[in-house]
């Protein structure tokens, strides 16, 4: 079966904005890629600074995230935190909370940055490095705790309120900048 085309012509309509030779419309109104130049989605996008290299192979990408909105969300907790209970208990608000963001915020996003550190070493360096550290800030936690005890220069429950927004909200952030990172899972 032919069909001649000689005579058909399609202006504005839903296969595209005219034929009057060449191959025919596309029939089922997909839209015209005859124009397009091929292109090879295996080939990377590579930053100007290290041709070969894609952005998303860089294995560190997921903690720098981690530890940037990390980061953000810490100073954003602070600084609500410090308007809220400066408001409510004055200076000894205050006092809490830059304690409370300080222990709270700094414990998770130590991790964090001890796990970025030590991102190019072995696994069994890496370990020993997160398992020192964490004992390390746990000392330095009692130590803290031990000190400001009986003073009375803070405000308890804005320490407290700020300790715990701080774990919650910077770890909830990390974990989504790192599972939201874009990283490629075969080299």
């Amino acid at each position: 079966m032919t069909v001649q085309y000689e005579n058909l012509i399609f202006s504005n309509s839903r296969w595209g904005t005219g034929w009057l030779s060449g191959s025919p419309p596309n029939p089922v109104g997909f839209p015209d890629v005859t124009n397009q130049q091929p292109q090879n989605p295996a080939t990377p996008q590579t930053p100007p600074d290290k041709p070969g290299v894609s952005e998303f192979d860089d294995h560190r990408r997921p903690l720098l995230r981690a530890v940037k909105f990390g980061s953000i969300a810490l100073i954003v907790i602070t600084l609500i935190s410090l308007a809220v209970w400066g408001g409510l208990r004055d200076l000894p608000g205050i006092w809490g909370v830059l304690i409370g963001a300080a222990l709270g915020g700094g414990f998770v996003l130590l991790t964090a940055l001890s796990v970025l550190i030590t991102s190019n070493t072995d696994a069994a360096t890496t370990g020993a490095i997160v398992l020192g550290s964490w004992l390390l800030k746990i000392v330095v936690l009692i130590a803290v705790m031990a000190i400001i005890r009986n003073m009375e220069f803070y405000d308890t429950m804005a320490l407290f309120v700020t300790v715990v927004l701080a774990l919650i909200v910077v770890l909830a952030v990390e974990v989504w900048g790192v599972i939201t990172a874009r990283v490629t899972y075969v080299g």
